[in-house]
């Protein structure tokens, strides 16, 4: 029941209608017990500076940054975590001190299932398809993680040297690596870890994928294939990753952990995990 002593809490972005954020952070809150509502905040462009200055107004407790204001809220910030400062980008946000703070927690979200694997990272060589958004806060989880080198690869080659030199961190710099599309057939037999990034095989193109079944042959069995994507389950990519007897991780599991990080900054207590995660596979299933 939402009453006026209610806290709020939600997601900005443009659209966020489509944000399955909602579903699983109500399934935490109605588990805790806690008189809190998480709520899609459409915000248009124009407006998100008078929106972020009315969420104070209101005295939301904190929301999440989606599509396209990962980089836009920036400025309108007081403080940012050097995790968010490293990918040049901002998911969540809380008032601390009558201040909007802000952090990145898709970094954390995405070296949750990896973290839980004995591998040993030094040696391991990751692939990474796209160089938008998403490829930031991963090239950041595989530095962290202490792989020995990170390429990106994308097809336009402006975009490729802006994403390269956009990194101030000596230690991302030194492992990382841009590449043109026609690479992947020198890159993917080295792979240990391969990761799209790009949309290729969302809904409603889900018969596509960002590699050929040739292509995707050169991959060795031992390499993990992590899709970002997490619907459809499973994507084409992560099918064809299968055939070659790859360990697949899909974008549910850095969804769920991403959430959970940030509804722990919000209510600082320990977060049901398990609750969040079920409530958004029964959405995925209708």
């Amino acid at each position: 029941m939402i009453t006026g002593k209610t806290q709020l809490l939600g997601v900005v972005g443009h659209p966020v209608e489509h944000s399955l954020s909602p579903v699983m952070h109500n399934a935490a809150i109605a588990h805790l017990g806690l008189d809190y509502v998480y709520l899609p905040l459409p915000v248009k462009p124009e407006a998100l500076t008078i929106a972020v200055a009315g969420f104070a107004a209101i005295d939301l407790k904190g929301f999440n940054v989606t599509i396209p204001y990962k980089q836009a809220i920036l400025p309108l910030l007081s403080e940012v975590s050097a995790v968010a400062q490293a990918v040049g980008a901002v998911n969540t946000v809380w008032r601390q001190h009558n201040k909007w703070v802000g952090t990145n927690t898709d970094v954390e979200g995405f070296l949750a299932p990896l973290q839980n694997l004995e591998r040993d990272w030094s040696s391991a060589v990751v692939v990474i398809l796209g160089n938008g958004g998403a490829a930031r806060a991963v090239v950041a989880a595989c530095t962290k993680l202490g792989c020995a080198t990170i390429h990106a690869i994308g097809r336009n080659s402006q975009k490729l040297q802006q994403f390269y030199a956009s990194w101030n961190d000596a230690d991302i710099s030194s492992k990382l690596q841009v590449h043109s599309w026609d690479k992947l057939p020198q890159l993917i037999p080295q792979a240990t870890l391969l990761v799209n990034t790009t949309p290729i095989g969302m809904h409603p193109y889900t018969e596509a994928s960002p590699l050929s079944v040739t292509e995707m042959m050169l991959l060795p069995s031992a390499a993990i294939v992590y899709d970002l994507i997490y619907t459809p389950r499973p994507t084409k990519f992560l099918l064809q990753a299968k055939k070659q007897g790859a360990m697949t991780i899909d974008g549910l599991e850095m969804l769920v952990q991403q959430g959970a990080a940030a509804l722990k900054i919000w209510l600082q207590q320990p977060v049901p995990i398990e609750v969040m995660r079920q409530a958004l596979q029964e959405q995925l299933r209708k």
